[in-house]
């Protein structure tokens, strides 16, 4: 894998710690800001409308640049914002920040993946799309921890001032390795091409089936911890484990999908597909017992990272002419679902449930996508009998008009 490919990842597990680290720092920083902790929450709120609304945006305004100018652009406009954000006093203008940075964040996300992709051989987008999105994998076994570590030594505001400190390096090495121009014999960067794009069915697909998977990894992911402590039982100063089994399955899972997401992507997302559908309904039946919660939080991750994984893959294979919107459209599907499913998970929460209750909302979702992604094969085997049969048809004719 290229070198320039491994900075991108530098890069990805700064935003991704970034992304994830306010989950541990909203009392603090409620209580420095002096604002409420639901007030603080919308930091992270903030940061997911920020990613979902960027992505595509953002991508549009870097069709016009060299690849390294926007990446660099977005860079450092990201570190700007944290070191912003580590200076302030202000809620208001933190929370504008985190927006900020969000965008920032989207944007250089859909511009690395169409680097990462136009710098390996055609057949080998899963690969490269795995050795990007390892870093947020890494982030969440060990920046999201880091950083929680920081806050706790020097306050929230030394988690900001590391991820700036990670994103300066990144940044410099960029400046010095990614090509300056575009890709070479990629088609000439063009708005209007790259958004009718998005009418692929096999691009819209792979959108819904994202989002789906996203959403019930979110919904279990985020309340994980209360499960942990309410339902299974144990201490809080478990807490840390649980998140770390789920983060190294993540990595284990995204090193999967970039080695099967290539040349075994329909039977890898069958497989994960149906394996979502049970284990998360036999993680909220067994989720009493310790072991099967820590186990089911290892194994749930990988499988979740590797079919998530192979479906961005898809949507860069099904999109050739958008290889900058491809991967923001990608991204802002995965953001929708990571936005949606905790908020769905919430829901039976607030009507009473325990918290099991987000596990079979997770199973939904993943069962929803099964439906969806099944229903559109049928589909195709369906069409692609009746174009064979038509053929058919019109062999015989004309075979009958020539004897």
């Amino acid at each position: 894998m290229p070198l320039v490919v491994r900075l991108l990842g530098l890069a990805v597990f700064a935003m991704g710690t970034s992304e994830f680290m306010l989950s541990g720092l909203t009392p603090d920083i409620a209580a420095d800001l002096h604002v409420s902790i639901p007030t603080a929450a919308t930091l992270t709120s903030g940061f997911a409308v920020g990613m979902i609304v960027g992505a595509p945006a953002a991508a549009l305004l870097s069709l016009r640049l060299p690849r390294r100018t926007a990446l660099v652009v977005f860079l450092a406009a990201f570190l700007l914002t944290h070191v912003a954000g580590a200076l302030t006093s202000s809620f208001a203008l933190l929370l504008a920040l985190r927006f900020v940075g969000a965008l920032a964040n989207a944007g250089f996300l859909a511009v690395a993946l169409a680097t990462a992709v136009s710098l390996v051989a055609p057949d080998a987008k899963g690969r490269a799309t795995s050795a990007l999105l390892g870093g947020v994998t890494v982030a969440c076994v060990a920046g999201v921890p880091g950083g929680a570590l920081l806050a706790g030594l020097w306050g929230w505001r030394a988690a900001f001032w590391a991820v700036a400190l990670l994103t300066l390096p990144a940044l410099l090495a960029l400046v010095r390795s990614v090509p300056g121009g575009h890709a070479e014999g990629a088609p000439r960067p063009d708005a209007r091409r790259e958004l009718a794009a998005l009418r692929r069915p096999r691009l819209q697909l792979a959108l819904i089936l994202g989002a789906s998977v996203n959403g019930a990894t979110f919904c279990a992911f985020t309340y994980l911890a209360p499960l942990l402590t309410h339902v299974t039982g144990l201490a809080a100063s478990w807490v840390p484990l649980l998140l770390a089994l789920f983060g190294a399955g993540s990595f284990v899972g995204v090193r999967l999908g970039g080695r099967f997401a290539d040349g075994h992507a329909a039977r890898l997302l069958v497989v994960g597909t149906l394996a979502l559908c049970a284990g998360w309904p036999l993680l909220a039946l067994a989720a009493g017992s310790a072991p099967a919660a820590l186990t089911s939080a290892f194994v749930l991750g990988a499988v979740s990272f590797a079919v998530g994984t192979t479906l961005i893959s898809r949507a860069l294979y099904a999109s050739p002419d958008a290889p900058t919107l491809g991967g923001a459209y990608a991204t802002s599907a995965f953001n929708v679902g990571a936005a949606l499913g905790p908020w769905l998970g919430g829901l039976p929460l607030a009507a009473g449930a325990d918290f099991r209750a987000p596990l079979w909302v997770s199973a939904a979702l993943a069962c929803l996508a099964g439906a969806v992604g099944g229903g559109a094969l049928l589909v195709r085997k369906v069409l692609l009998v009746r174009a064979l049969r038509a053929r058919e048809a019109r062999w015989d004719a004309a075979r009958a008009a020539s004897d």
